[in-house]
């Protein structure tokens, strides 16, 4: 059976590479007593040319000074339980990269948290490893299961830190070669190459809520590179590595990262709040093609057909309807009858992820109109948005 497996969160056998600590390499176990005062920062600019190409070695050298190893530490012992010592259940190994000037990192929830949903709780400490072999604590800043990604912040003090520039995942195109850097099964700075596979897929968060617009690609992604940056040929961070699909448990291919828009959202969240918020509407919807709209008589083309609206929701207090009876067809099973969205707030829904997308853009609590087609006649329904509750998603 092929699994899907969250591929950061590994717990380091005993013998296997860590990250730091205690070796020639380290700045400090315990995360302090750094010898320097001073802090050097370096923004790296775009790589410049079109991203139709990627020099490897010049973008690993660029790149890989701002990329991070991050280790969790979840029980009681220190980071002797990590490495050396079994690991098991006390903690774990991923990646990240810094944002700026400020200490920020990114990297992904399942970094440094561990349960799901209202289950979820932070490590009980986080250290931070460097390229340059310094190693400090972490402070969590927050953590956002929903866009499976964690801010976390250092203090700058005796560091030089190289911060990498954010893309736009709009523009990512199938096909453009990508470059993955983190640490792999706790193997430091490696570098991975490939292209992108796809776009828009759907990718599993720590809420059982989907994160739509992932990237697929090639480049290899095995356990440790979670957090890491996915970089296209200009430099840019496009997305953060979060997944892996796999039969074997080890990267066969087909590796997902968050967008970096999503990332962008989550990230001023957590930087206002400490926590994110999504908005939630309470529908459950499928996409409209051809033959499902000549099978049903349905009034429009495209849109997102709402097949249960969740009771005493949003959607329901605003009279939204859901289908009733089942009928198969094309070996799916649909329920007749219910409303069609075709834009909120005026903005076009052709699918049903376009509706999760555009309902993440808004705050719960944000009244917004909807535009269905209820039996062939068009209405525009107004909807207060809630906030979405742990395991459901936007739509």
């Amino acid at each position: 059976m092929r699994t899907r497996a969250l591929i950061a969160a590994l717990a380091l056998a005993a013998g296997a590479t860590g990250c730091g600590g205690g070796d020639e390499e380290s700045g400090g176990g315990d995360g302090g007593g750094q010898a320097t005062s001073t802090t050097r920062v370096e923004v790296i600019e775009s790589q410049g040319g079109d991203g139709g190409g990627l020099d490897a070695q010049a973008l690993y050298e660029a790149e890989s000074p701002g990329v991070v190893t991050v280790v969790s530490i979840f029980g009681s012992g220190g980071l002797d339980a990590i490495l050396g010592q079994g690991g098991g259940e006390e903690g774990g190994v991923g990646s990240g990269f810094v944002l700026n000037d400020k200490g920020e990192i990114a990297t992904n929830a399942h970094v440094v948290t561990t349960g799901e949903g209202d289950a979820l709780r932070g490590a009980r400490q986080v250290f931070v490893e460097f390229a340059d072999g310094n190693q400090v604590e972490a402070e969590i800043v927050g953590a956002d299961p929903n866009a499976d990604v964690a801010l976390l912040h250092v203090d700058t003090d005796g560091l030089e830190l190289r911060a990498l520039p954010l893309g736009s995942s709009e523009k990512v195109e199938v096909g453009e070669p990508v470059a993955a850097i983190g640490s792999p099964f706790g193997e430091r700075q490696s570098l991975s190459v490939g292209v992108v596979s796809a776009v828009d897929r759907s990718i599993q968060s720590l809420t059982q809520f989907d994160i739509s617009g992932a990237i697929q690609t090639d480049a290899a992604i095995n356990p440790g590179n979670s957090g890491g940056p996915l970089v296209n040929g200009k430099g840019e961070v496009i997305g953060i590595n979060q997944q892996i699909k796999t039969n074997s448990g080890g990267g066969e291919g087909v590796g997902f990262a968050v967008p970096v828009d999503a990332v962008k959202r989550s990230l001023d969240m957590l930087r206002r709040d400490g926590e994110a918020h999504y908005a939630y509407l309470g529908v459950s919807s499928v996409p409209l093609y051809p033959q499902l709209v000549e099978r049903f008589d349905l009034g429009v083309e495209q849109g997102a057909w709402v097949q249960e609206v969740t009771p005493g929701g949003p959607a329901d207090e605003a009279g939204i309807r859901g289908g009733t009876g089942e009928t198969t067809f094309q070996a799916g099973s649909f329920r007749s009858g219910g409303d069609v969205i075709t834009k909120v707030e005026g903005r076009p829904v052709a699918t049903a992820s376009d509706l999760s997308d555009v309902i993440t853009d808004f705050r719960p609590g944000q009244d917004v109109t909807l535009s269905l087609d209820r039996g062939g006649q068009e209405r525009d329904v107004t909807v207060r948005l809630g906030e979405r509750p742990a395991g459901q998603p936007a739509g």
